[in-house]
């Protein structure tokens, strides 16, 4: 699974710096998502880790 993570990290960082929004990534069950941070509204212990392209330090 640490290669799915990795992959969901890179594609986060990735969406982040694009939009130039931050985005959030979260697992569910044995998945991962990504989304802008502002919209989600789920489970906030299913968030892995939020990806703020205004933030240097990732």
């Amino acid at each position: 699974m640490s290669h799915n993570l990795t992959l969901a990290q890179n594609h986060a960082f990735d969406l982040a710096r694009t939009l130039m929004v931050p985005v959030i990534l979260f697992q569910a069950e044995s998945e991962f998502g990504v989304m802008v941070s502002s919209e989600y509204d789920g489970n906030q212990d299913a968030i892995v880790h939020e990806y703020d392209p205004w933030c240097p330090a990732h």
